[in-house]
């Protein structure tokens, strides 16, 4: 049995390094639809025991109801990190098998690749920890840990190495899947463009990209990145 857990800070704080290229408003919406995108892969997995939204945002609670999921209130916005944590430690009170968690940035991570990500973590011992690395192999995209306080998290912009360290001294040996779709995370700038790319190679769509398209976002961007090839 395990339960999914997706944090959701304020909606509107959400994506600051994204500045350079989308205003606040911009930023908002488009979180707002790859939460969304995420929140409904997560639900359309049929292996995961149920799926926990740990946020205080009052937006993020409305777009989640819906779908049937567990809501864990946060008394503050403390961070990806404590967020998890926090529901690690009330769903290990009820005796859950382990959890998956993932961000709510990977726009094109499907119900397909959150199954294949837990049949591989079912392979393995009873402690284990399965991971997806972002592309760049810098970030943790998703971690499946049984039981769910496994290991101590410490998410942040480098936390794949991190995380693999602490599995390594407390005797765990880390299951490292790639997947395209969970493996893109939108932080920065350069990565609309390869989300734009992808989406041109593949035609794969969803809430996120549509904004992106319908906005005009994507025009700009390709506009832009055009310009500054040619000088």
């Amino acid at each position: 049995m395990i339960w999914a857990v997706l944090p959701a800070k304020n909606f509107d704080q959400a994506k600051e390094r994204l500045s350079p290229a989308l205003n606040a408003l911009e930023r908002k919406c488009l979180f707002r639809a790859m939460f969304e995108d995420v929140l409904a892969a997560l639900a359309d997995a049929p292996s995961l025991a149920g799926v926990m939204v740990v946020t205080r945002d009052l937006e993020a609670i409305a777009i989640s109801k819906p779908y049937g999921v567990r809501i864990l209130t946060e008394d503050k916005n403390n961070g990806q990190t404590a967020a998890i944590e926090f529901a690690a430690a009330t769903l290990a009170t009820e005796n859950v098998d382990g959890i998956l968690t993932m961000p709510g940035d990977v726009p094109l991570a499907t119900s397909v690749e959150i199954e294949q990500v837990l049949a591989s973590h079912l392979e393995l011992q009873e402690r284990r920890m399965t991971i997806v690395p972002a592309h760049d192999e810098r970030g943790s995209n998703c971690i499946v840990c049984s039981p769910p306080s496994l290991i101590p998290f410490q998410f942040g912009n480098d936390s794949f190495c991190p995380h693999l360290a602490a599995a390594e001294a407390l005797g765990v040996t880390s299951n490292i899947v790639k997947f395209s779709g969970i493996g893109l995370d939108i932080d920065r700038p350069e990565d609309l463009l390869v989300l734009l790319k992808r989406v041109e190679q593949t035609g794969e769509k969803g809430r996120a990209v549509t904004y992106l398209y319908d906005s005009g976002i994507a025009s700009r961007l390709e506009v832009e990145a055009n310009r500054v090839s040619s000088t």
